[in-house]
């Protein structure tokens, strides 16, 4: 679906569009991971101390 939306010289700015939201939509799963690590790894710390 997303092909036949995109086909054609004329849809460049939808392709870009596309092309932003995929990027968005996987960077956010990658963003949560690294703050859920980043807390675990705080709560390790202050449990060391």
């Amino acid at each position: 679906m997303c092909r036949a939306a995109l086909e054609g010289e004329g849809n460049v700015k939808k392709a870009e569009a596309v092309n932003d939201g995929i990027v968005y939509l996987m960077l956010i799963p990658y963003i949560l991971v690294a703050l859920i690590g980043f807390a675990v790894y705080r709560i390790y710390q202050k449990k060391k101390a």
